[in-house]
């Protein structure tokens, strides 16, 4: 995957035309253009997988979603994009009290009061977001540590939030 610069005013166009939380700039590209999805898959091995998340992750693109909720769910797309095959392993992930991940909205309903399940974009997978904000940093360490990311990579992906 190769980086480029465009302007404020593109970027600002492209991302405009997002149809759901999480989509990148080359989705909506591919779409716009009317090209194929890209056929690239990050499971080579943890390196690539590695090079491949923080290929999709930057700052801006995190910053365009417009809420905590939003870049949350941004993020952990981004991460089961980058480890499809890996991350079923978040459904180990858990609170004292309930459930974080499931496959089901009603999974997490039935583990705790107040859950305010939501899908992770472009994955099976739902995950509760009536955590505070530090809760969610903790959550997202949780996912890339069990992902295989160092915890120096646990911390960078963290931060995005």
């Amino acid at each position: 995957m190769k980086r480029i610069e465009v302007e404020d005013d593109l970027y600002a166009y492209i991302a405009s035309h997002t149809q759901q939380i999480g989509e990148s700039a080359s989705d909506i590209l591919r779409r716009l253009l009317g090209l194929d999805a890209a056929t690239e898959t990050a499971e080579q091995s943890p390196e690539k997988a590695t090079e491949s998340v923080f290929n999709r992750l930057n700052q801006q693109d995190v910053n365009v979603q417009k809420s905590v909720v939003a870049r949350f769910l941004y993020i952990l797309s981004m991460l089961h994009r980058s480890h499809p095959q890996q991350f079923e392993q978040v459904l180990t992930i858990r609170g004292r009290d309930r459930q974080y991940f499931a496959r089901s909205e009603e999974a997490l309903l039935t583990s705790g009061n107040s859950t305010n399940p939501k899908a992770i974009p472009g994955s099976p997978y739902w995950v509760v977001t009536n955590n505070n904000t530090t809760k969610k940093k903790s959550m997202l360490t949780q996912v890339a540590e069990q992902l295989g990311y160092s915890a120096a990579e646990a911390e960078k992906i963290r931060d995005f939030l």
